[in-house]
């Protein structure tokens, strides 16, 4: 395998935020994300849902073989907010990410920024 670093950092307005009777959902939709961009697991996905008012939203982290997947939701705001990491030493197809996130959690608006950490913080143009 040749390293890659590359970082997918994703900030998107959702309709259908994950509550706290989500958690093997959204478990298992992480699983699933992993399996789409063709990753492996080492551990979690670890899922809680967080009940501080004010913060009151899910948070997941996986380990995969090559490094981490975050994500993390705020449902008390309304369009309710997803923020989500990908970083990776394998390539992988940002666009996949997008269409999940699309079509689990109805995304209102997305924005992105896609990162090659090889040798400092090149944004890397996905489309």
């Amino acid at each position: 395998m040749t390293v890659k670093h590359k970082h997918l950092i994703i900030r998107a307005n959702i309709k259908k935020p994950p509550t706290n009777k989500d958690i093997n959902t959204l478990t298992d939709w992480i699983r699933q994300l992993i399996k789409k961009i063709d990753m492996k697991i080492l551990g979690g996905p670890y899922t809680t849902y967080c009940e501080i008012k004010g913060n009151k939203g899910m948070t997941s982290v996986t380990i995969i073989e090559t490094s981490h997947i975050a994500l993390h939701t705020w449902d008390e705001i309304n369009p309710a907010l997803l923020q989500l990491d990908v970083y990776s030493c394998a390539d992988f197809d940002p666009k996949i990410i997008f269409e999940l996130v699309n079509k689990e959690f109805e995304a209102i608006k997305i924005e992105q920024k896609f990162i090659d950490r090889e040798k400092g913080l090149e944004e890397v143009k996905i489309y």
